[in-house]
């Protein structure tokens, strides 16, 4: 199942991309928002190889995620890898300049089931795709305002 947003700022394209592609301040937000957030990779610069194991609380269980940097294109795209017990995720962001002070954001998201019982389970999901997307749009952009403002 694939989800896609785009989001315009009033902001320069690489601007943009160093607030995406803020590692550091990617894991305060996800902290702040009750996010378990552990570094595997120690290096501090950003690019391919950095590593993050996420635990969260979704749908009353406890959920894990191994998410990894598999693309750092400065100044405009990022590929994260990422599987947990039941899906394979991916995750691209794009940064494209509109002008010299206007740029955007594509933000998309594709998971894939790795069992039958996540099939079925993304299969239900479907069902409610139109509302699914509606609350993905919302939580990006909330997610690039909360990351703007730190």
């Amino acid at each position: 199942m694939k989800f896609s947003t785009r989001i315009d700022s009033d902001i320069p394209a690489t601007d943009l991309f160093d607030i995406a592609g803020d590692f550091s301040r990617s894991e305060r937000t996800l902290s702040a928002r009750g996010v378990a957030v552990r570094r595997i990779d120690p290096a501090q610069e950003p690019g391919t190889g950095l590593g993050w194991l996420l635990d969260f609380n979704w749908r009353g269980q406890r959920r894990s995620v191994r998410l990894d940097v598999t693309r750092f294109d400065r100044p405009s795209r990022v590929t994260f890898a990422g599987h947990s017990d039941q899906f394979d995720l991916s995750i691209d962001l794009t940064v494209v300049a509109l002008s010299r002070v206007k740029s955007r954001l594509l933000f998309e998201t594709e998971v894939r089931p790795r069992n039958m019982r996540a099939r079925l389970l993304l299969q239900t999901a479907k069902l409610g795709k139109s509302q699914l997307d509606r609350k993905y749009d919302q939580r990006i952009a909330d997610f690039v305002t909360h990351l703007r403002a730190a």
